[in-house]
């Protein structure tokens, strides 16, 4: 099970801290990923990280200015740091996980498991 937190409402120009949980699913190789959907668009891959191995995540280009990933591997809680927030940064973030793996990916098949889903609104 993923337990996403800490999404809300800002205004543009802003920051805010996702996090996500996992727990027993997760095995000590796995991988956790950020997505998110806006309204009208497909499910977007943003960021990924593998627990094993120092310095491998990933931001994906258009957004590695502004977000980083990150985690806490003895807590299994993936963390999200958003800077600079723009109104296109509205939308639905989910964390996703899968585990008994060192090499993530960026398709939705890559990942078994999702949280719920946290909203994120920018205000202009």
């Amino acid at each position: 099970q993923l337990v996403e937190s800490g999404g809300g409402s800002v205004q543009a120009g802003g920051s805010l801290e996702l996090s996500c949980v996992g727990s027993s699913y997760l095995t000590e190789r796995y991988c956790m990923a950020w997505w998110r959907v806006t309204p009208g668009k497909e499910r977007e891959w943003v960021a990924y990280v593998p627990s094993v191995g120092e310095g491998r995540s990933v931001v994906t280009w258009s957004l590695r200015d502004r977000f980083a990933i990150s985690l806490i591997k003895k807590n299994y809680t993936l963390n999200l740091k958003m800077n600079m927030l723009k109104p296109e940064d509205t939308a639905m973030y989910y964390c996703a996980a899968d585990r008994d793996t060192s090499v993530c990916g960026r398709l939705r098949r890559d990942y078994a498991l999702w949280g719920q889903g946290i909203q994120v609104t920018v205000s202009p």
